[in-house]
């Protein structure tokens, strides 16, 4: 019972963050389906990214910067911009620029989700230890699906030779924050918490900002003002 317990409360932080950023699609909410889909994409690149980084480990003579931004952020990062680039990004359902922020975070809490299950099952995990994790390892990756999403959103409908750097930032941005937060909590270990609070606090406000500003920018945005007027 109580290992259901913990089972639980590994899912419930993702589905619960998943359907918090379902619900702040204002204008045009995409297929529930294709969400779905996304976020078991998600539970997926977990086997691949795990056998590469097994490999990086035992190619490289690691430390701090290596292990943060190589082979955790490095290789987390970029598997899931692939997936969504080569899957999502020309996908028809990707319509306005708050779809990318959707479905960015739709991967990364399915990634999250799964890397929760399997901590919470080897570990034998406390739902105490679980708590903590809901607030930060999940939460974190939602974040850095957020600044991926956005700008891969900003790429998808901006013009000319923009494009390409801004699909470039959506890449390289989320995998600095990412390692910048690996790399917090493994060379911090007694007093870590002092540096990752502020860096979540800064993250949450910068993120739900990227999430007005994409909701801002939907075509939908003036037929939805159109029906409210003719209602």
């Amino acid at each position: 019972m109580l290992l259901l317990s913990v089972i639980t409360s590994a899912v419930a932080p993702g589905l619960a963050l998943l359907t918090f950023f379902y619900l702040k699609d204002k204008y045009d909410q995409e297929p529930l389906h294709m969400v779905i889909k996304v976020f078991l994409l998600g539970l997926l690149i977990v086997f691949p990214v795990m056998i590469i980084q097994r490999g990086l480990v035992l190619g490289l003579s690691g430390g701090p910067y290596v292990d943060s931004f190589l082979i955790s952020s490095g290789v987390e990062e970029c598997l899931k911009w692939f997936v969504l680039y080569h899957m999502i990004y020309n996908h028809t359902e990707f319509d306005e620029p708050y779809d990318g922020i959707l479905y960015a975070v739709a991967i990364s809490l399915g990634f999250a989700t799964i890397e929760n299950i399997m901590y919470a099952w080897y570990s034998h995990a406390s739902i105490g230890s679980m708590f903590i994790r809901a607030l930060l390892p999940v939460s974190g990756h939602a974040m850095f699906g957020v600044v991926m999403g956005y700008h891969m959103g900003r790429a998808k409908f901006s013009k000319g030779n923009k494009t390409r750097g801004i699909l470039l930032v959506s890449l390289l941005l989320p995998w600095l924050w990412h390692g910048i937060y690996d790399f917090i909590l493994s060379t911090t270990a007694n007093y870590w918490i002092w540096f990752i609070v502020p860096l979540m606090a800064l993250l949450w406000y910068g993120g739900m900002g990227k999430v007005a500003l994409a909701n801002s920018r939907s075509p939908f945005r003036f037929l939805k003002r159109e029906e409210e007027v003719n209602l």
